[in-house]
């Protein structure tokens, strides 16, 4: 989202460019592979109009049936960022190539998926990066007051969703899902950081910004479409998934800085 707004151009080239020139290139085809279009809650915009109320380090709609079940595809689309509109320009194509050239195609709005060989960074990847920068004894930076909520999703559970919509295209092509790891996974940020403070044996820095543009307070993903659709169900708990994130860092050779390594009290 961040460098979309550096580089507009550049953004809508790969995304919405590169998307169009993908569906020209299949409807060439006589039998046309399935297409599954990774898509972002960005299509939604920065949800203003949503009631919210701070409860500790969270956000949390007022409404009791949108605290249960999240937000669900019948939120109307409004593109926030070079990025929101790049992405949801591309989304509404996939879309209408689906049910105007009758490709089999269909769209995944993403919430914040995490897991192994994520190179996170500050603009993509938020809990890979905040791991990365506690590993290398390094301060988070934190946009906004940090008590955002997301429904992070182990990304081997994405990739069964994926496999799902696949073998049932025939079925589901022009449809859309919203998907992440549902209620059952809404964190905020500032959780997220005191549990990797746990897993990690001493708590990581934090350094507070102004929040960034688009940036939605609260985005919890309604998955019932999906799982009445597939029978698809989340399995990876965010608790268990960041922890397995971290040993699997370790694992491949990320080193604890010195300094952020707890020294036990004589």
């Amino acid at each position: 989202m961040t460098t979309s707004l550096v580089s507009p151009l550049d953004d809508f080239g790969v995304n919405l460019g590169g998307t169009l020139n993908l569906l020209e290139e299949l409807r060439r085809l006589p039998e046309p592979p399935p297409l599954i279009f990774t898509s972002t809650n960005k299509v939604y915009g920065n949800l203003p109009e949503l009631p919210l109320e701070r409860y500790g380090d969270r956000w949390e709609p007022r409404d009791p049936a949108l605290r249960m079940r999240g937000l669900s595809e019948s939120l109307p689309l409004d593109f926030c960022t070079p990025y929101g509109c790049s992405k949801g320009g591309a989304d509404q194509y996939v879309l209408d190539y689906a049910k105007g050239f009758d490709l089999p195609a269909a769209v995944l709005r993403m919430s914040c998926i995490y897991g192994p060989h994520q190179h996170g960074t500050e603009d993509q990847g938020w809990v890979a990066h905040f791991l990365l920068r506690t590993l290398a004894g390094e301060s988070i930076t934190v946009y906004g007051d940090g008590a955002q909520v997301r429904d992070v999703l182990w990304v081997e559970d994405l990739v069964d969703a994926f496999v799902r919509v696949r073998d049932q295209i025939d079925e589901l092509s022009g449809c859309v899902f919203n998907i992440g790891g549902g209620v059952e996974n809404a964190v905020s940020l500032l959780e997220v950081i005191e549990l990797t403070g746990e897993i990690h044996g001493r708590r990581p820095r934090i350094e507070f910004a102004p929040a960034r543009a688009g940036d939605q307070r609260y985005y919890v993903a309604d998955t019932g479409r999906l799982c009445r659709a597939t029978g698809w169900r989340q399995q990876t708990g965010f608790a268990d998934g960041i922890e397995e994130l971290y040993r699997r860092f370790l694992a491949q050779g990320v080193r604890r800085h010195p300094a952020a390594v707890p020294v036990a009290a004589h």
